[in-house]
């Protein structure tokens, strides 16, 4: 099994972060990773992205042109990536400020709303993991209790007493998601 993964979408959003759980999650599992962060020269507001790859196998290569799963999650980045998923693959997205939905119909298609989700937890931090607990409950290519060991390695410790609501987002992103479309031949 291997899963290559492009997150995208506004620095600030906590793409990387979310990019560095499921790298995290998937040596926790003894599995080979690859986490490659790409983003623009402002800290908040520009453009990030990051591609995953989780494997049984090695990894030859962590340059990527096509992603079995786009996680999208602002306009610039839907217009970038639809394209580069593969067919049959899965795209998941935010609908908040998304203008153009996507058009492909040979990929499936899952959105949620991580954005109102977030504000009403009451925190807007949580919305990468809302995300991310969608995109889990879609495709999940690693455990729960590797997910929270992910989340302990990637968060300083003085942040570790937010784990609890992080868990609480995944637990709702998971809850929330929703089919769009499933692909068709």
């Amino acid at each position: 099994m291997t899963e290559e993964i492009i997150i995208a979408g506004f620095g600030g959003q906590g793409v990387l972060s979310m990019g560095k759980i499921l790298a995290y999650s998937g040596i926790m599992q003894d599995r080979e990773v690859s986490w490659m962060p790409s983003y623009g020269p402002e800290m908040r507001g520009g453009t990030a992205n990051v591609t995953v790859i989780i494997s049984d196998v090695r990894i030859s290569s962590p340059v990527l042109t096509e992603y079995d799963t786009a996680i999208i999650l602002n306009q610039q980045s839907m217009d970038k990536f639809e394209k580069d998923v593969k067919k049959g693959g899965l795209l998941i997205y935010d609908p908040n400020g998304i203008i153009r939905k996507p058009v492909r119909k040979d990929i499936d298609i899952y959105t949620i709303e991580g954005a109102k989700e977030a504000a009403k937890i009451g925190n807007s931090k949580t919305f990468n993991m809302i995300v991310l607990g969608a995109y889990l409950k879609v495709n999940p290519i690693v455990k729960m209790e590797n997910v929270l060991k992910g989340l302990r390695k990637s968060l300083p410790e003085r942040h570790h007493h937010l784990i609890p609501l992080n868990e609480k987002a995944i637990k709702m992103g998971a809850k929330k998601v929703n089919n769009v479309q499933k692909h068709c031949c």
